[in-house]
């Protein structure tokens, strides 16, 4: 999306007659370059910092001029990357960590009041750590009142979240924000996902809505690499998987049958009861092939060949003999890139063997070994506790409004009874390309992660649209999301636009729907561990709206 273009604008494809393939949509223009761009600070220089910092150099008018990362080599690579290229950091590009940062900034502040000549500081920050920290980080630089973007999840906990939210609005829950505000919900910015509410909630294709079945299909291996080896494997040190990997698709389908239409002023449509079931199937000591034996390491275990979880398959054998030395590889060894540009292949492959080689001993203790990922662990005997299959069932009611708030004849349009499934589940062939079908009075949709397809029950015709595949993650959702945070902070910047406005225009979200979302899945894991139906609106009045009255 280009500069200034609106959350709410994208257009969608005109619509054909039955099985005809509806084109895709125009490719957005270039992003404007303002002459007083946006100046970022990336917190966190990892795969989510890098991700959105080339969203921000490719999709935005911003531009990232700061980055605080505590390792030296991932430091310097990303400044490298899009700060300071192949000169030197200059005063207030590069710190070793947030505190640093915040430190030279408050004095920064200081010395600008007493006016000195200072370097220029920034307008916003992406907070990219690891999710545990956000809380942290986020409520210490609230009182600088500078814009912020948090990766999701914004936090581990919710009272957290709720912690988070009263540091961004310290005169209360219903006061104005002074910025603005975004987490890194990225489904909601891609231009499949904006074209599928556009066609539910505008064009009404199906009608009224009934139920949606959504499917997050996390990928066999994918999960294996950050939920049982990696930082997401244990509820304890970080949160349970369906806030740490599907906390977004919640917000999806919040976002499609509690969020009204574009332009209208009627309230959200509620939910009354959520539930859910899951476990941790597969990946435990009951499951491990017995021809293992108690090894606890893949390159050292009898049954490797054999398993299809071998590290050495997975990180080598699928990735680095590939060509591939991003994302999974450089998670296992950070500097891999590098040395297979410099020192080729063979010394590449060695250097991953070891990493994955590094195992645990009987002498450790059990903070040492839970303090780290151990990507060649067996994944059978990885400490992991984190569901690898679990459903999610949100129930809506009746709820008419009794008048016409908006102009549209219908009390219960947009506000029936209806229902929405999650499913997420490790052992896919698809890594993270959702689908789906929603049910509507007048029709049916199936979507996957490329194709939309839309049947009319009146008309006995299907319409196929394809969105347009934008480039970058999440189908074009990082650089979506990129690209309207940089836009509102650009309107607040040199347009004067209240916060307020720029916040709806073009982030399309309040702090509350944010916390909203997220209490849901608190909700539902609640629900999942005691075995019960949640009441959503009296768990809401506890858990959310007490807490703010003490």
């Amino acid at each position: 999306m280009g500069k200034n273009q609106s959350v709410l604008d994208t257009a969608t494809t005109p619509s054909t007659d039955s099985k005809q393939t509806i084109p895709e949509c125009e490719p957005p223009a270039s992003p404007s370059r303002s002459e007083n761009p946006p100046r970022i600070l990336v917190i966190g220089a990892g795969s989510r910092g890098n991700s959105y910092a080339r969203a921000i150099r490719d999709s935005t008018a911003g531009k990232v001029v700061a980055v605080a990362e505590p390792i030296k080599f991932k430091r310097h690579a990303f400044g490298g990357k899009y700060i300071w290229g192949e000169s030197t950091a200059a005063e207030g590009q590069e710190f070793g960590s947030w505190e640093q940062w915040l430190e030279w900034e408050k004095l920064r502040r200081k010395r600008q009041t007493a006016g000195e000549k200072v370097p220029d500081g920034v307008d916003g920050v992406l907070v990219c750590t690891l999710d545990e920290t956000h809380v942290e980080i986020i409520t210490a630089i609230a009182p600088l009142n500078l814009h912020i973007l948090s990766e999701k999840p914004l936090a581990t906990k919710l009272e957290d979240c709720l912690r988070i939210y009263s540091s961004l609005l310290p005169s209360g829950p219903r006061s104005d924000p002074s910025a603005i505000f975004a987490v890194g919900h990225v489904l909601r910015y891609s231009p499949h996902n904006m074209l599928l509410r556009r066609l539910l909630l505008e064009e009404r294709v199906v009608g009224e809505l009934i139920s949606i079945e959504h499917t997050e299909p996390v990928g066999w291996w994918h999960f294996s690499h950050s939920y049982v080896r990696g930082n997401w494997r244990k509820e304890s040190t970080t949160a349970p998987s369906l806030l740490t990997k599907s906390c977004h698709d919640i917000d999806l389908l919040l976002w499609l049958l509690s969020s009204p239409p574009s332009g209208s002023k009627r309230p959200p449509h509620l939910p009354v009861r959520v539930s859910s079931t899951g476990h941790l199937v597969h990946f435990k000591p009951s499951r491990k092939p017995a021809s293992a034996g108690d090894a606890t390491n893949c390159l050292s275990c009898p049954a490797e060949s054999q398993c299809q979880y071998s590290a050495k398959k997975i990180y080598l054998d699928r990735n680095l003999r590939q060509g591939n030395t991003g994302w999974p590889v450089k998670i296992v060894s950070p500097d891999i890139e590098d040395i297979m540009q410099r020192d080729g292949l063979d010394a590449a492959e060695r250097k991953l063997l070891r990493s994955l080689a590094e195992d645990h001993s009987p002498s450790m203790s059990a903070q040492e070994i839970e303090g780290r990922p151990w990507f060649g662990r067996c994944v059978f005997d990885a400490g992991n506790d984190v569901c690898d299959d679990q459903f999610v069932t949100i129930e809506w009611e009746d709820d008419p409004i009794p008048d016409f708030t908006d102009g549209i004849p219908g009390k219960l349009r947009d506000r029936g009874a209806k229902t929405a499934t999650l499913h997420m589940i490790a052992f896919t062939e698809k890594i993270c390309e959702r689908r789906g079908r929603v049910y509507g009075d007048q029709g049916e949709v199936e979507y996957d992660s490329n194709v939309i397809r839309v049947h009319s029950f009146a008309s006995n015709k299907t319409k196929t649209y394809h969105p347009r595949q934008a480039g970058g993650g999440h189908g074009g959702g990082d650089d979506g999301l990129a690209s309207q945070f940089v836009s509102a902070i650009e309107a607040v910047k040199n347009q004067c636009l209240d916060v307020k406005e720029a916040q709806v225009r073009y982030v399309g979200c309040t702090l509350e729907d944010v916390i909203r979302s997220h209490a849901l899945v608190f909700a539902a894991e609640e629900a999942r561990r005691c075995h019960k139906v949640v009441n959503w609106t009296d768990w809401w009045q506890h858990n959310v709206e007490l807490a703010f009255q003490k």
